[in-house]
């Protein structure tokens, strides 16, 4: 048998915490083997938690603390509250080696600050990039920068691209990385001097890891014709939030509209399947996990506000970027 994948857990941090962690690690434990959780977290609450959703005692272990970061800290005053908090001990023990990945739902300034005061960065990367999983109507985009960086240059962005490819074949080994810049037109002149240097650059520089598709608009980020869509943090974060609450809004008023009459009621019973199709795609608990990308080992973010099932879909995300060596990818093309 091959060794485990252990991924240390931050049990504490997000909504409903540590309830919906330990019901994710449940439902991930189900669907994957030779799966170690190093949880950290209150024992006196995990425990009761473990033997509630029946985990096996053969598939974690748990390092007690009573400290945890909370949600309204700042990046810097979670910090300062020591080595001993549930988040800190969780990157520390990736740091250590005796975990391949880390997760948390909870503070994301936090998870970034301490990573990178615990964790190197991979050689030639200037700045880490928070990416994340999009559907489209081909299949699955990877988007970077969410945030992390509101302040990019033409190489951070050529390293996203990179980085942004190497997760996209580490997560689907058979999909072919095609990279676009997220501007506010398709046209070579458009956009700012930063965006146009990087096309510029993309254009006359071949990769082997992917093809570069030139410029992408925000109504085109759906259509699939591009698998991996770079962009500042500022750009990049106001995209995923619209995103997020336009999906949001278009379920909450399709649920209106089909239980706010007889005539909807009916009509939503007859087309079920398809409705709940529909539903699936929109669902953001199917693409939880944002990778932090350009540290030597894989931090994941999952959504403070999602539940088991979203937690869960993370935990997957990390077995993935584990099984596709994402970050010897990463060194692999920066070289």
């Amino acid at each position: 048998m091959n060794n485990p994948i252990i991924i240390a857990v931050d049990a504490m941090g997000g909504d409903n915490s540590p309830s919906k962690v330990i019901e994710g690690i449940s439902i991930h434990s189900k669907e994957s083997k030779n799966i170690i959780y190093k949880i950290f977290g209150n024992k006196n609450i995990i425990e009761p938690l473990i033997e509630k959703y029946k985990i096996s005692k053969d598939v974690f272990e748990i390092t007690h603390t009573n400290k945890i970061v909370e949600g309204e800290d700042t990046a810097l005053s979670a910090a300062k509250k020591g080595k001993d908090t549930s988040l800190w001990l969780a990157i520390e023990s990736l740091k250590n080696k005796e975990a391949d990945a880390i997760i948390s739902a909870g503070n994301t300034g936090a998870l970034f600050l301490i990573s990178k005061l615990n964790l190197k960065m991979i050689e030639n990367i200037d700045k880490p990039a928070l990416s994340a999983l999009w559907p489209s109507k081909k299949g699955m985009n990877v988007v970077l920068d969410l945030g992390a960086n509101i302040e990019c240059s033409k190489k951070n962005l050529t390293d996203f691209s990179i980085m942004g490819s190497a997760l996209l074949k580490a997560l689907f080994e058979n999909e072919k990385p095609k990279v676009a810049l997220l501007n506010i037109g398709s046209e070579e002149l458009k956009g700012n001097a930063i965006i146009k240097e990087t096309y510029q650059f993309l254009s006359q520089n071949k990769y082997k890891l992917f093809e570069f598709e030139g410029y992408i608009e925000g109504n085109n980020i759906m259509e699939g014709n591009v698998n991996v869509i770079v962009a500042d943090g500022f750009t990049g974060n106001i995209a995923l939030k619209t995103a997020e609450g336009t999906s949001n809004f278009i379920i909450s008023e399709m649920k209106k509209a089909l239980t706010s009459s007889i005539v909807g009621k009916f009509s939503s019973l007859i087309n079920y399947t398809n409705l709940k199709k529909f539903k699936n795609k929109l669902d953001p608990r199917l693409y939880n996990g944002a990778i932090l990308l350009g540290l030597d080992k894989p931090v994941i973010k999952s959504h403070g506000s999602t539940d088991s099932f979203g937690f869960a879909n993370s935990l997957k995300v990390c077995e993935k970027t584990i099984k596709g060596n994402l970050i010897d990818q990463i060194k692999d093309n920066l070289s």
